[in-house]
């Protein structure tokens, strides 16, 4: 969710006609725009999948090209971006806010310059039967999850510490990206997934399940866009026209969910052979997290909240400047 780097096209002159009139051809003209593009590889941490929508649609409604750029998604691990943008290899990437944080506190120089989800996105997902209602009753239960990483594992931790619980109070187990396929087996019946994605599977399936939202019981920083201190430096408007295509890509993903969902098609493998119903159920319920009075606003108590858990698990051993570590002022 690496081959290439970014490459920055001097414009073209426009090739003028050798009619009398001197209007600009068609077909120059429209190559200079294209070769003008600043070309950006785009890493999202995860698979082609309905819930990048908003960038699907930056894409298909030209939000992206209209502010000079073209953008490639890349679907590499969330991590790989993180290393890339604090290279200054990349300029932008799809993270969550626990990795920006995380990257600070090594030194790396990256910066969180607009909120996508304006709530935490994980949940814990149980058997209803367990009677699992709060965050205190995780107790002394099994609960599966991707692995020791990520949103999963630091949502699952501050849901945890929500409930005055630490890990050493529940038993973790590692189970890849597998959570619906092994809680359908009977192989778990407590899981940590996306909100707007295990949950919807299961109950689609016919599942009786219980779930806690870890955005109920905190607010932390969530996924949104992480830019090079470098690329900030060396280049604002480039983060302000980035930033602006994205928002506006939410806006209008917000607005036009049907048509979006078409669009997206171009951009997920195999969109058809997928249940419509259950996409567009992920897709209304990532909605929801991306809504605020402001779009792409980074709540600075939802940093506070980030640093505190990070704190308390000891992934970070000491303050950061937060004030470094994300900014609104690229924000329309």
């Amino acid at each position: 969710m690496l081959k290439k780097i970014i490459l920055l096209m001097l414009g073209l002159a426009l090739s003028l006609s050798a009619c009398g009139n001197s209007q600009p051809s068609p077909e120059p003209a429209a190559e200079s725009q294209t070769e003008a593009l600043t070309k950006i590889r785009l890493p999202l941490g995860y698979i082609a999948n309905i819930q990048f929508a908003p960038l699907y649609a930056a894409v298909e409604k030209g939000f992206f090209k209209e502010a000079g750029m073209e953008v490639e998604f890349d679907y590499s691990f969330e991590t790989d971006g993180v290393k890339l943008v604090g290279a200054g290899e990349l300029p932008f990437a799809v993270v969550s806010g626990e990795q920006v944080l995380l990257a600070r506190a090594q030194g790396i120089p990256v910066t969180y310059v607009a909120a996508w989800y304006q709530q935490y996105p994980i949940s814990v997902v149980s058997k209803s039967e367990l009677g699992i209602s709060k965050p205190e009753d995780l107790k002394g239960k099994r609960i599966g999850l991707p692995g020791l990483f990520g949103a999963n594992y630091i949502g699952l931790q501050a849901l945890l510490f929500s409930a005055g619980l630490t890990q050493s109070d529940v038993s973790l187990e590692e189970v890849g990206f597998n959570q619906v396929e092994l809680f359908a087996a009977g192989k778990q019946e407590i899981v940590v997934g996306y909100a707007a994605n295990e949950p919807i599977q299961l109950k689609t399936q016919g599942f009786d399940v219980t779930e806690l939202r870890v955005a109920d019981y905190v607010q932390l920083a969530s996924n949104g866009i992480l830019a090079s201190e470098k690329v900030i430096a060396e280049d604002p408007e480039l983060v302000k026209a980035f930033v602006g295509a994205f928002v506006k890509g939410i806006q209008y993903t917000i607005e036009h969910p049907d048509e979006v969902y078409d669009l997206s098609a171009n951009h997920i493998p195999n969109f058809a052979d997928l249940d419509k119903t259950v996409q567009k159920q992920i897709l209304a319920t990532s909605m929801e997290m991306w809504k605020a009075d402001r779009l792409g606003y980074s709540d600075p108590q939802a940093w506070e909240n980030m640093q505190n858990v990070l704190l308390e698990m000891g992934l970070i051993s000491e303050k950061l400047d937060l004030s470094k570590a994300f900014t609104n002022e690229f924000i329309p």
